[in-house]
Order: structure tokens, then C-alpha cells, then sequence
């Protein structure tokens, strides 16, 4: 009975058949051929190598990328660095292998099989073994060589949304440098050019809630134009067959001020707002100058001058203006709307009586817990928080 109930089976499985829709040629590299109805255990049949996956951008990418069924090559310096992004591919997805950026044939090794390469390498900071000049520039016209030699189709650079050869900023400077020499190595290179990110990992709303007197720089009256990570790393995804040798700006839905965000922060987290001083600029560059002397990353004195710098489309003019998001069919979320999942952490779960009607106290508010539900003790207690 139950081999006749196997065979029954088998005869009415459907074979799935292949058309001309599940096979792309690029136009320097093997065919893709697509198998499967989409996902995760699907095959995409294209081979993405993201360098710079250990990165706060790169995660997000790769689960992206891998949950389409793409196979993801991704490049590290310290393989504890890349353990996190094994499970967010099927077997086989995920494909770890060591590079390093000044290392040419391990670099040509890491994108020899791709069709995509995504290059996240930045660096923010200057260290005693990599500059600017090092790591955004001679380190991106090297991948850029390398992926021109080896015949890969494409070429997706991130740079930054303020990157000017003019700016006050070498970071910027360098990054704008960077873009040069990757459209003259690459010429078909698509430049992203993304704007401060905020996330759960960032280094915008989490250190507002953490140190909130660094951001009072300026009177805290510097404009940028915040974008969530989720939504970059999915334009990053969507460009694996997107527009090729342009240049797209993707800065956040709405400006805001420093000020404007402190208050968002303080609001999110039941915090008072932050009443620390304004330091001024002469001071807090010679503080950032000794910070330096330190063998962990501190403020450096090249992100103090950004703190004085307002983003690319801040001004009146600039409002208005979208950027290149519909080339990427993403529609940015306002940060007012995530904030909320990122900061929660920041909450204070116990305040003292004596003091939760003070200036200080943290505005926590009593969670009350429906009669049909307590217990006998949770009836006696009443309210908690």
C-alpha cells in the first residue's frame, strides 16, 4: 500500500522546466542560470564577492544577497570576524576566504569567480599601518585593477555622500579621490554614494544616547541627511543588475540637525535632554590630537572637523531633493519611525521612588498588567515597571 502510494506520487509530481528567463549572460563572464522558485535554498546563479563584509554595511548586504540564493564570497582579515555570516546562507552560500588589501593575488583569488563585486573598504580613521591614502584610494584602485583584469562584470563602489577633492575633510577628500581612480581602472564602476547611516550597530544615534557632549559640537547645529542601513544594503542588492558607469547619491529622507536628533534620542529613551557645554572647536582638536596616542579608536581630529560640516543637499535648495533612490526602487524610512528599536536598550528599568519626580529621573512609564491576567502576588503588588 505504501509503495503505491509512493509511486502515485511520483506520477503526479510536475517537473519544473527552464526557460529563456532563467538564463543571463553578462557581458564579461559565464552565464547565470537561475534554478528554483526563489529564496533562500534557490539558486540565483550569480557569485557576489563583498569585500569589507565584516563592516557594519556588510552584514546587511550579505544576508541580502544570500537570502536570494546568491553565492556570497566573503573576504576577511580574522575569520572570527566573518562567523556571523555563515547561517545567512544555505550550505555552500557562504564562502569565507583570507585577503589582505595590500595583497594583490590573494585580492584577484577573492573575485576570479564573481560577477558582482562590492567593494565596502573604508576607513574612517587613520592607524600606524593604514592612511586614508592606503585604504581609499591605492586600496580601491587596486580592487579596481584586479576586477578590470579578471573580467568581472560588475563593479559596485561605496563611497560617502560628501566626498569632495575641495572638502576640509581628508576622509572626504579620500574618498572622493577614490571615485577617480576606480571610474579610470573601471570605466563601467557604479558609484553609491550613501549618507550617515544610522542601525542597530551605528555610531550616530548610539553614541548621541551614550556621549551626547560630542555631538554638541557646533552648538549642535550641523545638518545632515541620515539614511537607514537596511535600506542601503538593500540598493546595494537591487544594483547586482542595475544601471552601470553612473553615480548615485542616496542621502536620507529628511534633514536633520545634531540638535534635533539629541532631542529625538532623549525623548526615545525617557532621558533627560543632555545639558552638557559646548566645547570649543580649538579644544576639542587637541583633545582628539592626545586621543590619538591611545591603541584604540577614539575621536580623531579629522572627525571633529566633519562634526562642523553639513551634508551634500542640507541647504534650502537641498531639501527637497531625493537623490537617486528611485533608480534603486527603494523608499527610504525616516528615522523618527526606527529610532525606537535601536534606542530602547538606552531605557532605565528601575527608578527610585525619591527621585521619579526629579529633574534627573529617567521618565520611565508603569506597564500595567490586566486584572484577568494577575496572579494573587501580581495582585497585591499592583503596577510594575
Amino acid at each position: 500500500m505504501l509503495r503505491s502510494s509512493t509511486r502515485s506520487l511520483r506520477a503526479n509530481t510536475l517537473v519544473a522546466t527552464r526557460g529563456l528567463a532563467d538564463l543571463v549572460v553578462p557581458p564579461r563572464s559565464n552565464p547565470v542560470i537561475t534554478y528554483g522558485p526563489g529564496g533562500r535554498s534557490s539558486v540565483s546563479g550569480h557569485v557576489a564577492t563583498v569585500l569589507g563584509c565584516s563592516g557594519q554595511l556588510g552584514r546587511y548586504l550579505v544576508s541580502k544577497l544570500a537570502k536570494q540564493g546568491t553565492q556570497v564570497v566573503v573576504p576577511f582579515r580574522d575569520e572570527d570576524e566573518v562567523r556571523h555570516l555563515r547561517p545567512m546562507g544555505d550550505l555552500g552560500a557562504i564562502v569565507p576566504m583570507g585577503w589582505d588589501i595590500r595583497d594583490s593575488d590573494k585580492i584577484a583569488e577573492c573575485v576570479r569567480h564573481s560577477d558582482v563585486v562590492y567593494n565596502l573598504v573604508g576607513r574612517e580613521y587613520e592607524t600606524k599601518n593604514f592612511t586614508f591614502n592606503d585604504v581609499n584610494v591605492l586600496g580601491a584602485q587596486r580592487i579596481a585593477e584586479i576586477c578590470q583584469a579578471e573580467s568581472v562584470s560588475r563593479l559596485i563602489h561605496v563611497s560617502h555622500l560628501n566626498a569632495s577633492p575641495d572638502s576640509a575633510s581628508a576622509f572626504y577628500r579620500s574618498k572622493a579621490a577614490g571615485e577617480e581612480v576606480v571610474k579610470k581602472a573601471f570605466p563601467s564602476a557604479t558609484i553609491v554614494r550613501p549618507g550617515p547611516f544610522f542601525g542597530h550597530e551605528d555610531k550616530l544615534l548610539n553614541s548621541m544616547a551614550v556621549y551626547p557632549i560630542l555631538w554638541m559640537l557646533n552648538n549642535a547645529e550641523t545638518r545632515i541627511r541620515p539614511v537607514h542601513i537596511q535600506d542601503i544594503a538593500q540598493a546595494l542588492s537591487n544594483l547586482m543588475t542595475g544601471p552601470d558607469s553612473t553615480t548615485l547619491n542616496l542621502p536620507g529622507p529628511a534633514v536633520h540637525t545634531y540638535e534635533s536628533l539629541l532631542d529625538l534620542v532623549s525623548s526615545v529613551t525617557y532621558n533627560a535632554p543632555s545639558f552638557a557645554p559646548t566645547i570649543p572647536k580649538s579644544i576639542m582638536l587637541a583633545v582628539a590630537k592626545a586621543a590619538q596616542l591611545v591603541w584604540w579608536p577614539l575621536i580623531s581630529p579629522d572627525e571633529v572637523e566633519r562634526r562642523y560640516m553639513n551634508d551634500v543637499g542640507t541647504d534650502a535648495k537641498g531639501e527637497k531633493w531625493s537623490g537617486d533612490w528611485e533608480k534603486v526602487g527603494v523608499v527610504p524610512e525616516e528615522v523618527e519611525n526606527l529610532a525606537i528599536a535601536f534606542l530602547r536598550r538606552y531605557r532605565t528599568a528601575y527608578v527610585p521612588e525619591e527621585i521619579f519626580s526629579s529633574k534627573s529621573a529617567n521618565y520611565t512609564r508603569p506597564v500595567t498588567i490586566p486584572a484577568s491576567r494577575r496572579t494573587t502576588a501580581q495582585s497585591e503588588l499592583g503596577n510594575y515597571t
